[in-house]
């Protein structure tokens, strides 16, 4: 009577987090994504570390999540994972205001975004 196990999203050898409602604007979390994509785990943890962006500290939490994901869920080798996707989405906006001259007002926008980060087990080439 339960419900249907659902399908994978991604192919066996993929493991997926995502980190969601973080406190930057997508285009400079973009920056920090260009910064891994395609490149071993282990190489993008070490870039994480030693960038100078706030934003990368989180970044780095949630590749650590989707290592762990592949490890501990998938039955992946961490030694052989690449950066396979990493891609940045728009969440909420907060909306605030600033008095301005002449009883007129300045919208402040304070933009939210989620980052989801695949992680893909690779044979190494001989």
């Amino acid at each position: 009577m339960g419900q249907q196990k659902n399908e994978r999203r991604f192919a066996d050898n993929e493991a997926m987090a995502k980190g969601k409602n973080l406190r930057v604007s997508p285009q400079k979390l973009n920056l920090v994504a260009q910064l891994i994509r395609g490149k071993p785990a282990e190489k993008a943890l070490a870039e994480l570390q030693f960038s100078r962006k706030r934003i990368a500290k989180d970044v780095k939490k949630v590749l650590e999540s989707a290592i762990a994901n592949a490890e501990n869920n998938h039955d992946l080798d961490i030694d052989s994972l690449v950066v396979h996707r990493a891609f940045v989405g728009k969440n909420m906006v907060m909306k605030r205001w600033r008095a301005r001259a002449r009883g007129r007002v300045g919208r402040i926008q304070k933009p939210f975004s989620e980052i989801t980060i695949v992680v893909k087990e690779v044979e190494e080439a001989a």
